[in-house]
């Protein structure tokens, strides 16, 4: 030990700088003999440093008071009344003998606690960090990775970044109010006196501040405060910021999932392994979702110019795949960016309103009601209905536009009667009313693996009355996302397929799918859709080439118990191609007003056009191709 101490001294006092420029000890040792007393004072200075090229003035201060409590110490020892009484016995032999003695074993002691100090700090050095400096050290504790999130296609959603955390050893902070006004220059946002607070107690660990910017790492690390440091952690990044902020969800300062498809991963045993430690960064393979994050895009952004365009409160809008029951993408605006989300989760108007809220959905309804009808029979696609007004328990229905007094079943679905969907539940009847829209989803909470997922309401006991009024929309209150599923199940074929958020071949589809409604209701209703959009009030979602139909719907706002009609819910449901429909997709759009050289706020004016541009503008991403007939086949072969 000796030995190394002394190479250590020689290599340092060879340096023409008066500090070493890597992690040197410097032992300090100087020895001065009184000849007169025989007296040996020892003088042990040991100061430890990193890697720097400059040397903070606080911590050239605190060296320095440390060596003065050295020296302190020492002074006391060789004025100190044992050691007065032992001189004092210096007159006889055996007096000089024990002093002797005395000032042996006293050396040998003092040599014993400064070389076993040295020697324990020098395997300290060895087993910790690589590099220390001031005080100031980065952790290498490891930090577990989560898994990447990935698009169906392998684009990147979400992954880890490496970041520092700041914490403080209030136990070796030399002087709490400097090393407090320090640390407020880099980072003034931290409150002084908890600041102060923590630096100053007794406590050997303490979080100052976490993910810090790199560039606030370097300042912090530029002050030389004694006692604080770096620990490197983990942080969420997410390239898309807001774009899938919804389904992503948010992790917490320690990298958990506690939200959206983030929550999910972790309840499904990625938090286990993070506890016992089984999570290898090394071994976790990319957690893929079934979001294409191109048409992910496409809707929010379309989102976004809506919300601004109708000078709405909010708007939504969901792409579903109608045989696997995969949603491709899903939206709800205003929403916040995932890197600084803040406070603003916990704000009521962004919350996630394609599945965490439920509304009246107005003439969308209209869909289940006319398929029910055609289902259980009491109609077909060429009857005609009573749409004359008439009375019920107090009530009239009576139509918005009157278009005659029967209509033909598509007409009412054409012209959303009011009048014709309320006679076509009451030839259903209550229960069965009740029924299928049990076994479509839309009164029951969505099985599904996003955690904020809302349960629809309905009235507690049905009468007649509310089942006339649900055929139109109002008196149920159900989640958008309820609704495109289980409008999804009927143009598929007749099959509820549950949603997911994950990839779902159309074989694992058939394996969870139930049949709700007849191949033949099936066909009837795209018929209805088609026409509904080529020549009814989905006109304005049509695109040339990709046929889509759908329905419109406008539900006047329940405020303090009473329908206020200067308030609208507006939504389309739209299916493409409509002739073999692969896709749902559907918008929503709250509160809107009306738009310059437009009529109204209703549907046909907003919602429809938002699915529209949607259609427009993701088709190639979904790999679906235009049609135009054989006009268009002769012209494409031409060109």
């Amino acid at each position: 030990m000796l030995q190394l101490i002394g190479v250590v001294v020689k290599d340092v006092s060879s340096r023409t700088s008066p500090w070493p420029t890597g992690p040197q000890l410097i032992d300090d040792t100087r020895h001065r003999q009184n000849s007169g007393s025989g007296q040996t004072l020892i003088y042990a200075f040991a100061s430890m440093r990193i890697a720097s090229t400059k040397i903070s003035p606080l911590a050239d201060a605190a060296v320095r008071l440390r060596r003065q409590q050295i020296r302190r110490s020492l002074r006391a020892m060789k004025f100190s009344p044992a050691l007065k009484g032992n001189a004092s016995k210096r007159g006889s032999p055996a007096g000089n003998a024990h002093s002797a003695r005395s000032r042996t074993v006293l050396t040998s002691l003092l040599f014993l606690s400064v070389f076993s100090t040295i020697g324990g700090r020098l395997v300290w050095f060895g087993l910790s960090a690589q590099n220390q400096t001031d005080g100031m050290f980065v952790s290498s504790i490891p930090v577990t990775d989560r898994p990447d999130i990935v698009d169906r296609n392998g684009q990147v959603l979400a992954t880890d970044l490496k970041t520092a955390s700041l914490y403080a050893e209030p136990r070796r902070i030399v002087d709490a109010d400097e090393a407090t006004e320090a640390v407020l220059t880099v980072l003034p946002q931290l409150d002084p006196g908890t600041l102060y607070k923590k630096l100053d107690s007794k406590a050997g660990f303490a979080w100052l501040s976490r993910g810090l910017t790199p560039m606030q790492q370097q300042a912090i690390f530029n002050l030389g405060v004694p006692g604080i440091g770096f620990r490197t952690e983990r942080r969420r990044f997410y390239p898309g910021g807001a774009e899938a902020a919804h389904i992503l969800g948010l992790t917490n300062i320690d990298n958990q999932g506690i939200s959206g498809m983030e929550k999910y991963l972790d309840d499904s045993g990625f938090r286990a392994l993070q506890t016992t430690g089984l999570a290898s960064s090394d071994g976790l393979s990319a957690f893929k979702l079934s979001i294409d994050r191109n048409v992910q895009h496409v809707v929010h952004e379309e989102l976004v110019r809506a919300l601004k365009e109708y000078r709405a409160i909010a708007a939504g809008g969901v792409v579903l795949d109608v045989d696997t029951g995969e949603v491709i993408a899903m939206a709800s605006v205003p929403d916040y960016d995932l890197n600084e989300p803040g406070n603003a989760p916990l704000k009521k108007e962004n919350l996630n309103r394609m599945s965490a809220g439920t509304f009246e959905m107005g003439s969308t309804f209209k869909i289940f009601t006319t398929a029910m009808a055609l289902d259980f029979g009491v109609v077909s696609i060429n009857s005609r209905v009573d749409t004359s007004p008439f009375h019920v328990a107090g009530h009239t229905f009576k139509e918005f536009h009157n278009e005659g007094n029967s209509l033909s079943v598509p007409d009412i679905f054409k012209y959303s009667s009011n009048v014709g969907s309320a006679r076509e539940a009451d030839m259903v009847g209550v229960d069965r009313h009740q029924e299928f829209l049990t076994r479509l989803g839309l009164l029951s909470k969505m099985q599904t693996e996003l955690p904020e997922v809302a349960m629809p309401t309905q009235p507690k006991t049905w009468k007649k009355i509310n089942s006339m009024t649900i055929a139109f929309g109002h008196g149920v209150s159900t989640t958008p996302l309820n609704t495109a599923v289980a409008a999804a199940a009927l143009i598929n074929g007749g099959y509820y397929i549950p949603p997911t958020f994950l990839p779902r071949s159309e074989e694992e589809a058939k394996a969870v799918r139930r049949k709700v409604a007849e191949p033949r209701t099936s066909l009837d209703m795209r018929a209805i859709f088609k026409l509904n959009g080529e020549e009814g009030t989905g006109r304005q979602a049509d695109v040339p080439g990709y046929h889509v139909g759908g329905k419109t719907g406008t539900a006047e706002k329940v405020e303090n118990g009473r329908y206020n009609h200067n308030k609208r819910f507006n939504a389309f449901v739209g299916a493409f191609p409509i002739d073999k429909p692969r896709y749902i997709v559907m918008s929503i759009i709250d509160e809107p007003q009306v738009e310059k050289g437009k009529p109204n706020a209703q549907a046909g004016w907003n919602a429809a056009p938002m699915v529209g541009n949607m259609v427009r503008r993701a088709a190639s991403f979904l790999h679906v191709q235009p049609t135009f007939g054989e006009v268009g086949r002769d012209l494409m072969r031409g060109y």
